[in-house]
């Protein structure tokens, strides 16, 4: 899929081997950015070069062009590829500071954020270029800047990214789709970054992690303001049940998971450990 002449999205397929043999089929967007050079927004997971490299050639580019990555955050489908490109094509790695340390050493990342088939989506660590600052600038080109906005909640050093040339707002996972499998680790940040995405004008494309792209101002209003009211939807839940008596963190997660009507392996440490944060918020959400 080609959004414009400059910015390009890949939507890349992958499986997820959990427990008990069970396979969770699930895609996500890497984005690339054709100037001069060749930019990648996040590297997909491990193996995802390869289809980036074949897209790359039916544009007559080549691979080798690729001069960075700009990483949205360090989550396995995130920074699976990352080893790969960058051997290939010396390319520079940037991430908020908060996520380096998983960038590079995954194997600390596996212990501390243990989730299903992690080895199997990341290839390796990689070492890191630069960091990315809020409010601060990716300068990649003569007329290709890129502003970094620090939006944390669903990782703590997750960032969302303005191409204002293209009025454009990439923003990796910080958006939660209505009816998707709710991850974070803090529910008040992530209504926090939602507010600050929400007060940026003159966006015009809305590219993220796990849905298609949205295009038109009241359209991409329209998909913030629903994942607020999903967001509300699951506090509001959590605080019903919680409120009922103390409750264990599983089983927490567990009833919550059934009354939204999610499919059982979405009862996992994970979501359960992202849940528990909305037990000290007591704040609005909307």
């Amino acid at each position: 899929m080609k959004d414009n002449n400059t910015i390009h999205a890949l939507r890349i397929p992958f499986k997820i081997r959990a427990a008990s043999n069970l396979i969770i089929e699930r895609f996500v967007y890497v984005y690339l950015i054709f100037g001069e050079r060749i930019y990648l927004i996040d590297s997909g997971f491990a193996g995802s070069e390869k289809v980036i490299y074949e897209y790359i050639k039916t544009q007559d580019r080549k691979p080798e062009e690729i001069a960075a990555i700009i990483l949205t955050h360090s989550h396995p489908d995130h920074i699976g590829s990352a080893k790969s490109i960058k051997r290939t094509t010396n390319c520079k790695i940037y991430v908020h500071e908060a996520e380096a340390v998983w960038v590079e050493d995954t194997n600390r990342q596996f212990k501390e954020r243990p989730v299903p088939d992690f080895h199997n989506l990341v290839e390796g660590s990689v070492s890191v270029d630069g960091f990315l600052q809020d409010g601060g600038f990716a300068n990649l080109e003569e007329d290709l800047s890129l502003e970094i906005i620090h939006t944390p909640g669903h990782s703590e050093g997750s960032v969302s990214i303005l191409y204002k040339n293209e009025s454009t707002l990439f923003t990796g996972d910080c958006l939660i789709a209505p009816g998707d499998l709710p991850i974070y680790e803090n529910i008040a940040d992530v209504a926090e970054s939602i507010h600050k995405l929400q007060k940026i004008d003159d966006i015009e494309f809305l590219l993220s992690s796990w849905e298609s792209p949205i295009q038109g101002r009241s359209n991409i209003s329209r998909r913030m303001t629903e994942s607020l009211k999903y967001l509300n939807q699951i506090h509001q839940l959590i605080l019903r049940i919680s409120g009922a008596g103390p409750v264990e963190p599983m089983e927490l997660c567990k009833l919550v998971i059934e009354s939204l009507g999610l499919p059982p392996a979405a009862v996992n440490p994970l979501v359960a450990k992202g849940f528990a944060s909305n037990l000290a918020y007591s704040g609005k959400i909307l």
